[in-house]
Protein backbone atom coordinates (compact mmCIF):
# COMPACT_ATOMS: atom_id res chain seq x y z
CA UNK A 1 0.00 0.00 0.00
CA UNK A 2 1.29 3.23 -1.14
CA UNK A 3 0.43 5.01 2.12
CA UNK A 4 0.75 2.31 5.18
CA UNK A 5 3.32 -0.06 3.28
CA UNK A 6 1.59 -3.32 4.13
CA UNK A 7 1.45 -6.19 1.94
CA UNK A 8 -1.73 -6.46 -0.32
CA UNK A 9 -0.91 -9.91 -1.82
CA UNK A 10 1.95 -11.48 -3.82
CA UNK A 11 2.04 -11.92 -7.44
CA UNK A 12 4.57 -14.27 -9.86
CA UNK A 13 5.17 -11.80 -12.11
CA UNK A 14 4.43 -8.06 -12.59
CA UNK A 15 5.00 -5.75 -16.24
CA UNK A 16 6.73 -3.05 -15.51
CA UNK A 17 6.83 -1.07 -19.60
CA UNK A 18 10.09 1.45 -20.03
CA UNK A 19 8.59 4.67 -19.73
CA UNK A 20 9.91 6.02 -23.25
CA UNK A 21 12.15 3.69 -25.09
CA UNK A 22 11.66 0.12 -26.45
CA UNK A 23 13.44 -2.43 -24.53
CA UNK A 24 14.83 -5.45 -26.77
CA UNK A 25 17.03 -8.60 -26.59
CA UNK A 26 20.22 -8.44 -28.61
CA UNK A 27 18.68 -11.02 -31.25
CA UNK A 28 15.69 -8.81 -32.20
CA UNK A 29 17.43 -5.64 -31.97
CA UNK A 30 19.75 -6.95 -34.74
CA UNK A 31 16.96 -7.73 -36.88
CA UNK A 32 15.28 -4.75 -36.43
CA UNK A 33 18.16 -2.85 -37.33
CA UNK A 34 18.47 -5.13 -40.39
CA UNK A 35 14.85 -4.50 -41.56
CA UNK A 36 15.52 -0.31 -41.17
CA UNK A 37 18.91 -0.26 -43.49
CA UNK A 38 17.45 -2.50 -46.08
CA UNK A 39 14.33 0.00 -46.30
CA UNK A 40 16.51 3.04 -46.35
CA UNK A 41 18.61 1.63 -48.62
CA UNK A 42 15.47 0.96 -51.09
CA UNK A 43 14.60 4.50 -50.27
CA UNK A 44 17.96 5.77 -51.06
CA UNK A 45 18.11 4.42 -54.25
CA UNK A 46 14.39 5.61 -54.99
CA UNK A 47 16.19 9.14 -54.57
CA UNK A 48 19.20 8.43 -56.47
CA UNK A 49 17.20 7.26 -59.68
CA UNK A 50 15.11 10.32 -59.39
CA UNK A 51 18.39 12.47 -58.91
CA UNK A 52 17.02 13.63 -55.49
CA UNK A 53 20.90 13.44 -54.39
CA UNK A 54 19.75 15.92 -51.16
CA UNK A 55 17.22 14.17 -49.99
CA UNK A 56 19.21 10.54 -50.47
CA UNK A 57 22.49 12.16 -48.75
CA UNK A 58 20.28 13.02 -46.06
CA UNK A 59 17.80 10.43 -45.50
CA UNK A 60 21.19 7.93 -45.31
CA UNK A 61 23.24 10.21 -42.73
CA UNK A 62 20.16 10.29 -40.62
CA UNK A 63 19.23 6.80 -40.61
CA UNK A 64 22.70 5.58 -39.98
CA UNK A 65 23.20 7.67 -37.29
CA UNK A 66 19.61 6.54 -35.39
CA UNK A 67 21.43 3.15 -36.10
CA UNK A 68 24.20 3.71 -34.69
CA UNK A 69 22.54 5.03 -31.66
CA UNK A 70 20.32 1.80 -31.56
CA UNK A 71 23.10 -0.46 -31.98
CA UNK A 72 25.05 1.05 -29.25
CA UNK A 73 22.69 2.03 -26.49
CA UNK A 74 19.88 1.10 -27.16
CA UNK A 75 17.79 3.93 -28.42
CA UNK A 76 17.38 6.80 -30.52
CA UNK A 77 16.13 10.01 -30.82
CA UNK A 78 12.79 9.71 -32.47
CA UNK A 79 12.64 5.50 -31.68
CA UNK A 80 9.08 5.59 -32.01
CA UNK A 81 9.05 6.13 -35.84
CA UNK A 82 11.08 3.08 -36.15
CA UNK A 83 8.39 0.94 -34.41
CA UNK A 84 7.44 -1.26 -37.08
CA UNK A 85 10.57 -2.45 -37.61
CA UNK A 86 11.07 -2.96 -33.57
CA UNK A 87 7.62 -5.08 -33.26
CA UNK A 88 8.04 -6.85 -36.24
CA UNK A 89 4.61 -5.23 -37.58
CA UNK A 90 3.63 -5.73 -40.67
CA UNK A 91 3.26 -2.68 -43.12
CA UNK A 92 -0.27 -0.78 -42.45
CA UNK A 93 -0.90 -3.13 -39.30
CA UNK A 94 -2.74 -0.96 -36.62
CA UNK A 95 -0.80 0.27 -34.22
CA UNK A 96 -0.77 -1.10 -30.40
CA UNK A 97 -3.03 1.19 -27.97
CA UNK A 98 -3.98 0.80 -24.54
CA UNK A 99 -7.86 -0.33 -25.79
CA UNK A 100 -5.75 -3.79 -26.97
CA UNK A 101 -5.91 -4.22 -23.34
CA UNK A 102 -9.54 -4.43 -23.04
CA UNK A 103 -11.56 -7.72 -23.50
CA UNK A 104 -13.69 -7.72 -26.14
CA UNK A 105 -17.34 -7.33 -24.13
CA UNK A 106 -15.42 -4.31 -22.61
CA UNK A 107 -18.36 -1.47 -21.98
CA UNK A 108 -16.57 1.78 -23.87
CA UNK A 109 -18.30 5.11 -22.62
CA UNK A 110 -17.64 8.04 -24.77
CA UNK A 111 -17.59 11.56 -22.75
CA UNK A 112 -19.00 14.61 -24.91
CA UNK A 113 -19.32 12.42 -27.61
CA UNK A 114 -20.30 14.99 -29.80
CA UNK A 115 -16.88 15.85 -30.21
CA UNK A 116 -14.95 13.44 -28.87
CA UNK A 117 -15.75 11.27 -32.81
CA UNK A 118 -14.57 14.26 -34.76
CA UNK A 119 -11.72 14.27 -32.89
CA UNK A 120 -10.83 10.70 -33.16
CA UNK A 121 -11.67 11.33 -36.89
CA UNK A 122 -9.16 13.67 -37.74
CA UNK A 123 -6.48 12.19 -35.91
CA UNK A 124 -4.83 9.76 -38.58
CA UNK A 125 -5.42 12.88 -41.33
CA UNK A 126 -3.61 15.07 -38.57
CA UNK A 127 -0.82 12.59 -38.38
CA UNK A 128 -0.47 11.73 -41.82
CA UNK A 129 -0.50 15.41 -43.12
CA UNK A 130 2.31 16.36 -40.74
CA UNK A 131 4.49 13.27 -41.69
CA UNK A 132 4.25 13.75 -45.29
CA UNK A 133 6.17 16.37 -45.81
CA UNK A 134 8.92 14.63 -43.49
CA UNK A 135 9.12 11.52 -45.79
CA UNK A 136 8.77 12.86 -49.04
CA UNK A 137 12.15 15.13 -48.47
CA UNK A 138 13.76 12.32 -46.79
CA UNK A 139 13.90 13.09 -43.19
CA UNK A 140 11.96 10.27 -42.07
CA UNK A 141 11.81 6.86 -43.68
CA UNK A 142 7.89 5.75 -44.95
CA UNK A 143 7.50 3.31 -42.18
CA UNK A 144 7.55 6.14 -39.86
CA UNK A 145 3.75 6.18 -41.18
CA UNK A 146 3.29 3.39 -39.38
CA UNK A 147 3.69 5.00 -36.27
CA UNK A 148 0.33 6.47 -36.33
CA UNK A 149 -3.09 6.77 -34.17
CA UNK A 150 -5.87 4.38 -35.48
CA UNK A 151 -8.34 5.21 -38.50
CA UNK A 152 -11.71 6.01 -37.32
CA UNK A 153 -12.53 2.20 -38.89
CA UNK A 154 -9.92 0.65 -36.80
CA UNK A 155 -11.41 2.39 -33.72
CA UNK A 156 -15.15 1.49 -34.86
CA UNK A 157 -13.88 -1.95 -34.40
CA UNK A 158 -13.79 -1.39 -30.62
CA UNK A 159 -17.12 0.00 -30.28
CA UNK A 160 -18.42 -3.58 -29.74
CA UNK A 161 -20.98 -2.18 -26.07
CA UNK A 162 -20.83 1.42 -26.27
CA UNK A 163 -22.18 4.51 -24.53
CA UNK A 164 -22.34 7.89 -26.06
CA UNK A 165 -22.69 11.08 -23.20
CA UNK A 166 -23.44 14.02 -24.78
CA UNK A 167 -26.42 16.80 -24.16
CA UNK A 168 -26.00 17.10 -27.99
CA UNK A 169 -25.82 13.83 -30.03
CA UNK A 170 -23.93 14.56 -33.47
CA UNK A 171 -25.62 12.39 -36.21
CA UNK A 172 -22.99 9.97 -36.04
CA UNK A 173 -24.47 8.61 -32.55
CA UNK A 174 -27.73 8.84 -33.51
CA UNK A 175 -27.51 6.72 -36.91
CA UNK A 176 -24.75 4.10 -34.84
CA UNK A 177 -27.73 4.04 -31.74
CA UNK A 178 -31.07 3.36 -34.18
CA UNK A 179 -32.41 6.21 -32.42
CA UNK A 180 -32.31 4.62 -28.87
CA UNK A 181 -32.22 7.26 -26.64
CA UNK A 182 -31.90 7.17 -22.31
CA UNK A 183 -32.34 11.75 -21.19
CA UNK A 184 -31.08 12.42 -18.37
CA UNK A 185 -32.78 15.96 -18.24
CA UNK A 186 -33.92 16.07 -14.66
CA UNK A 187 -31.39 17.57 -12.24
CA UNK A 188 -31.88 16.55 -8.58
CA UNK A 189 -30.62 20.14 -7.47
CA UNK A 190 -33.83 21.50 -9.25
CA UNK A 191 -32.41 23.69 -11.54
CA UNK A 192 -34.01 24.53 -15.10
CA UNK A 193 -32.17 25.43 -18.65
CA UNK A 194 -32.06 28.74 -18.71
CA UNK A 195 -34.42 31.07 -20.13
CA UNK A 196 -33.65 32.44 -23.70
CA UNK A 197 -34.45 36.49 -24.54
CA UNK A 198 -33.74 37.46 -28.09
CA UNK A 199 -33.01 40.90 -28.62
CA UNK A 200 -32.00 43.10 -31.98
CA UNK A 201 -28.48 43.37 -32.77
CA UNK A 202 -28.65 47.52 -32.87
CA UNK A 203 -27.07 48.94 -29.65
CA UNK A 204 -26.15 44.77 -28.58
CA UNK A 205 -23.25 46.09 -26.74
CA UNK A 206 -24.83 48.74 -25.07
CA UNK A 207 -27.86 46.62 -24.01
CA UNK A 208 -25.12 44.22 -22.91
CA UNK A 209 -22.99 46.87 -20.63
CA UNK A 210 -26.70 47.26 -18.44
CA UNK A 211 -27.43 43.56 -18.26
CA UNK A 212 -24.11 43.32 -17.11
CA UNK A 213 -23.52 45.54 -14.30
CA UNK A 214 -27.09 44.56 -13.31
CA UNK A 215 -25.27 41.09 -12.57
CA UNK A 216 -22.13 41.82 -11.28
CA UNK A 217 -23.84 44.18 -8.55
CA UNK A 218 -25.77 40.73 -7.40
CA UNK A 219 -22.28 39.08 -7.29
CA UNK A 220 -22.64 37.40 -10.11
CA UNK A 221 -20.50 37.06 -13.65
CA UNK A 222 -20.93 36.85 -17.09
CA UNK A 223 -20.20 34.91 -20.14
CA UNK A 224 -20.09 36.97 -23.81
CA UNK A 225 -19.73 35.01 -27.20
CA UNK A 226 -18.41 36.67 -30.08
CA UNK A 227 -17.87 35.67 -33.50
CA UNK A 228 -13.89 36.18 -33.99
CA UNK A 229 -11.43 36.59 -31.68
CA UNK A 230 -10.52 40.29 -32.31
CA UNK A 231 -13.45 41.16 -31.30
CA UNK A 232 -13.78 39.52 -28.59
CA UNK A 233 -9.93 41.13 -27.54
CA UNK A 234 -11.86 44.37 -28.63
CA UNK A 235 -15.13 44.11 -26.82
CA UNK A 236 -12.98 42.98 -23.38
CA UNK A 237 -11.34 46.48 -23.82
CA UNK A 238 -14.15 48.50 -24.10
CA UNK A 239 -16.28 47.02 -21.61
CA UNK A 240 -13.30 47.70 -18.98
CA UNK A 241 -13.43 50.96 -20.06
CA UNK A 242 -17.08 51.58 -19.16
CA UNK A 243 -16.27 50.02 -15.36
CA UNK A 244 -17.00 46.25 -15.97
CA UNK A 245 -13.98 43.90 -15.02
CA UNK A 246 -13.52 42.17 -18.00
CA UNK A 247 -11.22 39.49 -19.29
CA UNK A 248 -11.28 37.93 -22.99
CA UNK A 249 -10.46 33.60 -23.75
CA UNK A 250 -9.90 32.49 -27.34
CA UNK A 251 -7.45 29.67 -28.81
CA UNK A 252 -4.38 31.65 -28.72
CA UNK A 253 -4.22 30.98 -24.88
CA UNK A 254 -3.05 28.21 -24.22
CA UNK A 255 -4.99 24.98 -21.85
CA UNK A 256 -3.24 26.13 -18.48
CA UNK A 257 -3.92 30.06 -19.04
CA UNK A 258 -7.81 29.23 -20.02
CA UNK A 259 -7.69 27.22 -17.01
CA UNK A 260 -6.00 30.17 -15.01
CA UNK A 261 -9.15 33.09 -16.27
CA UNK A 262 -11.74 30.33 -15.69
CA UNK A 263 -10.42 30.36 -12.06
CA UNK A 264 -9.82 34.26 -11.94
CA UNK A 265 -13.70 34.25 -12.50
CA UNK A 266 -15.19 32.12 -10.22
CA UNK A 267 -12.82 33.58 -7.59
CA UNK A 268 -13.70 37.00 -8.27
CA UNK A 269 -11.04 39.03 -9.69
CA UNK A 270 -13.48 40.18 -12.70
CA UNK A 271 -16.56 39.62 -13.55
CA UNK A 272 -17.21 39.45 -17.18
CA UNK A 273 -15.27 36.47 -19.83
CA UNK A 274 -15.43 36.95 -23.47
CA UNK A 275 -14.87 34.51 -25.51
CA UNK A 276 -15.58 32.95 -29.48
CA UNK A 277 -15.97 28.95 -28.58
CA UNK A 278 -14.44 27.49 -25.51
CA UNK A 279 -17.03 28.27 -23.25
CA UNK A 280 -19.07 25.19 -23.80
CA UNK A 281 -18.57 21.51 -23.17
CA UNK A 282 -17.88 20.62 -19.29
CA UNK A 283 -17.59 23.91 -17.62
CA UNK A 284 -19.50 23.94 -14.39
CA UNK A 285 -20.09 27.81 -13.43
CA UNK A 286 -22.46 28.01 -10.88
CA UNK A 287 -21.29 31.80 -10.35
CA UNK A 288 -22.59 32.57 -14.07
CA UNK A 289 -26.15 33.66 -14.18
CA UNK A 290 -25.87 35.68 -18.08
CA UNK A 291 -24.82 34.19 -20.95
CA UNK A 292 -24.90 36.76 -23.92
CA UNK A 293 -24.24 35.61 -27.49
CA UNK A 294 -23.53 38.54 -30.23
CA UNK A 295 -24.60 37.90 -33.53
CA UNK A 296 -26.84 34.95 -32.72
CA UNK A 297 -28.35 35.17 -36.16
CA UNK A 298 -25.32 34.42 -38.44
CA UNK A 299 -24.63 30.90 -39.82
CA UNK A 300 -21.76 28.94 -39.34
CA UNK A 301 -20.66 26.27 -36.87
CA UNK A 302 -20.19 28.85 -34.14
CA UNK A 303 -24.10 29.29 -34.03
CA UNK A 304 -24.95 25.40 -35.09
CA UNK A 305 -28.37 24.27 -32.84
CA UNK A 306 -25.47 22.78 -31.20
CA UNK A 307 -22.81 25.10 -30.69
CA UNK A 308 -25.98 27.22 -29.24
CA UNK A 309 -27.59 24.76 -26.67
CA UNK A 310 -23.61 23.91 -25.29
CA UNK A 311 -23.52 27.69 -25.03
CA UNK A 312 -26.59 28.30 -23.59
CA UNK A 313 -25.92 25.30 -20.96
CA UNK A 314 -23.20 27.20 -19.54
CA UNK A 315 -26.32 29.43 -17.66
CA UNK A 316 -27.95 26.26 -16.29
CA UNK A 317 -26.48 25.96 -13.14
CA UNK A 318 -27.39 29.02 -11.42
CA UNK A 319 -31.24 29.25 -10.34
CA UNK A 320 -31.01 33.10 -11.92
CA UNK A 321 -29.43 31.85 -15.46
CA UNK A 322 -30.49 33.46 -18.22
CA UNK A 323 -29.43 33.66 -22.21
CA UNK A 324 -30.43 36.83 -24.15
CA UNK A 325 -29.32 36.09 -28.27
CA UNK A 326 -28.76 39.32 -30.02
CA UNK A 327 -30.01 38.87 -33.56
CA UNK A 328 -32.16 40.05 -35.74
CA UNK A 329 -33.75 37.62 -37.07
CA UNK A 330 -34.55 33.71 -35.54
CA UNK A 331 -32.47 31.34 -37.44
CA UNK A 332 -33.47 27.50 -37.68
CA UNK A 333 -30.89 26.79 -35.06
CA UNK A 334 -31.99 29.29 -32.74
CA UNK A 335 -35.57 28.34 -32.90
CA UNK A 336 -33.84 24.66 -32.11
CA UNK A 337 -32.44 26.05 -29.06
CA UNK A 338 -35.14 27.73 -27.50
CA UNK A 339 -38.18 25.03 -28.38
CA UNK A 340 -35.21 22.15 -27.28
CA UNK A 341 -34.43 24.12 -24.02
CA UNK A 342 -37.72 25.15 -23.04
CA UNK A 343 -39.08 21.62 -23.78
CA UNK A 344 -36.53 20.27 -20.87
CA UNK A 345 -37.00 23.18 -18.72
CA UNK A 346 -41.24 22.27 -18.88
CA UNK A 347 -39.69 18.76 -17.60
CA UNK A 348 -38.04 20.10 -14.88
CA UNK A 349 -40.35 22.50 -13.42
CA UNK A 350 -42.73 19.58 -13.64
CA UNK A 351 -40.50 17.74 -11.50
CA UNK A 352 -40.00 20.09 -9.12
CA UNK A 353 -43.74 20.70 -8.31
CA UNK A 354 -44.26 16.98 -8.33
CA UNK A 355 -41.56 16.38 -5.45
CA UNK A 356 -41.76 20.25 -4.08
CA UNK A 357 -38.48 20.80 -4.72
CA UNK A 358 -36.81 24.55 -4.85
CA UNK A 359 -34.21 25.24 -7.35
CA UNK A 360 -30.93 26.43 -5.56
CA UNK A 361 -27.67 27.54 -6.59
CA UNK A 362 -24.92 24.83 -5.71
CA UNK A 363 -22.07 27.70 -4.97
CA UNK A 364 -18.40 26.32 -4.30
CA UNK A 365 -16.02 27.71 -1.40
CA UNK A 366 -12.63 29.52 -2.62
CA UNK A 367 -11.32 25.65 -1.85
CA UNK A 368 -13.41 23.58 -3.66
CA UNK A 369 -12.69 26.07 -6.58
CA UNK A 370 -8.93 26.55 -5.77
CA UNK A 371 -9.04 22.20 -6.06
CA UNK A 372 -11.31 22.21 -9.18
CA UNK A 373 -8.90 24.38 -11.01
CA UNK A 374 -5.53 23.17 -9.79
CA UNK A 375 -4.25 22.99 -13.09
CA UNK A 376 -3.85 26.71 -13.21
CA UNK A 377 -0.70 26.59 -10.58
CA UNK A 378 1.10 25.06 -13.46
CA UNK A 379 1.08 28.48 -15.25
CA UNK A 380 3.16 30.81 -12.79
CA UNK A 381 5.70 31.40 -14.35
CA UNK A 382 9.22 29.92 -13.60
CA UNK A 383 12.09 31.47 -12.63
CA UNK A 384 14.56 32.40 -15.46
CA UNK A 385 17.59 29.74 -15.85
CA UNK A 386 20.90 31.28 -15.58
CA UNK A 387 23.04 30.98 -18.19
CA UNK A 388 26.36 31.91 -16.67
CA UNK A 389 28.83 33.11 -19.41
CA UNK A 390 32.66 33.90 -19.38
CA UNK A 391 32.60 36.77 -19.24
CA UNK A 392 29.45 36.61 -16.38
CA UNK A 393 31.29 34.04 -14.15
CA UNK A 394 32.69 36.64 -12.31
CA UNK A 395 29.14 37.25 -10.65
CA UNK A 396 28.50 34.00 -9.38
CA UNK A 397 30.92 35.08 -6.79
CA UNK A 398 28.17 36.99 -4.86
CA UNK A 399 26.85 33.48 -3.70
CA UNK A 400 27.39 32.67 -0.20
CA UNK A 401 29.87 29.82 -0.91
CA UNK A 402 31.68 27.62 -3.62
CA UNK A 403 28.95 25.02 -2.81
CA UNK A 404 26.05 26.89 -3.44
CA UNK A 405 27.78 27.71 -7.07
CA UNK A 406 28.78 24.31 -7.52
CA UNK A 407 25.15 23.38 -6.98
CA UNK A 408 23.77 25.83 -9.61
CA UNK A 409 26.23 24.76 -12.31
CA UNK A 410 25.53 21.48 -12.57
CA UNK A 411 21.58 21.99 -12.44
CA UNK A 412 22.54 24.14 -15.50
CA UNK A 413 25.16 21.47 -17.42
CA UNK A 414 22.20 18.86 -16.43
CA UNK A 415 20.05 21.46 -18.33
CA UNK A 416 22.66 21.51 -21.15
CA UNK A 417 22.76 18.20 -21.41
CA UNK A 418 19.38 17.37 -21.69
CA UNK A 419 18.75 20.21 -24.29
CA UNK A 420 21.16 18.06 -26.77
CA UNK A 421 23.69 20.98 -25.97
CA UNK A 422 26.91 19.20 -24.92
CA UNK A 423 29.39 21.95 -26.08
CA UNK A 424 27.75 24.38 -23.04
CA UNK A 425 27.54 20.98 -20.87
CA UNK A 426 31.04 19.93 -21.25
CA UNK A 427 31.67 23.93 -20.76
CA UNK A 428 30.21 23.38 -17.15
CA UNK A 429 31.88 20.69 -16.62
CA UNK A 430 35.00 22.29 -17.12
CA UNK A 431 33.97 24.44 -14.47
CA UNK A 432 32.79 22.44 -12.33
CA UNK A 433 35.94 20.65 -12.06
CA UNK A 434 37.85 23.79 -11.31
CA UNK A 435 35.49 24.99 -8.78
CA UNK A 436 35.84 21.59 -7.02
CA UNK A 437 39.51 21.97 -7.02
CA UNK A 438 39.68 25.89 -5.90
CA UNK A 439 37.59 24.64 -3.13
CA UNK A 440 39.80 21.99 -1.35
CA UNK A 441 41.34 25.23 0.21
CA UNK A 442 39.83 25.48 3.34
CA UNK A 443 40.35 29.51 3.55
CA UNK A 444 38.72 29.75 0.07
CA UNK A 445 35.80 28.01 0.53
CA UNK A 446 33.64 31.22 1.89
CA UNK A 447 33.74 33.63 -1.64
CA UNK A 448 31.70 36.68 -0.23
CA UNK A 449 34.21 39.31 -0.57
CA UNK A 450 32.66 40.79 2.56
CA UNK A 451 34.01 38.35 5.04
CA UNK A 452 37.19 37.93 4.16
Amino acid sequence: HPISYKSLGAVDEYPVYPAIHFIMNEEKMAGALHSIEAEMNQRVQYYLDNQRYVEADRLKQRTMFDIEMLRELGFCSGIENYSRHLTGAAPGEPPNCLLDYFPDDFLFVIDESHVSIPQVHGMYGGDFTRKKNLVEYGFRLPSAFDNRPLRFEEFEEYLHNVIFVSATPADYELQKTGGEIVEQVIRPTGLTDPEIEVKPIKNQVDDLIAQAKDRVAKGHKVLVMTLTKRMAEDLSTYLNKAGIRSKYLHSDIDSIGRAKLIRELRLGEFDVLVGVNLLREGLDLPEVSLVAILDADKTGFLRSARSLIQISGRAARNVEGKVVFYADVITDAMQHTIDETNRRRKKQLGFNVTHNITPTTIMKTVEQIMQSTAIAEGYEKKEEDVQPQKEEFQEYLNLDSVSKVLELLKKEMQKAAANLDFERAAELRDRIWEMENYSKTPEKENLNPADS
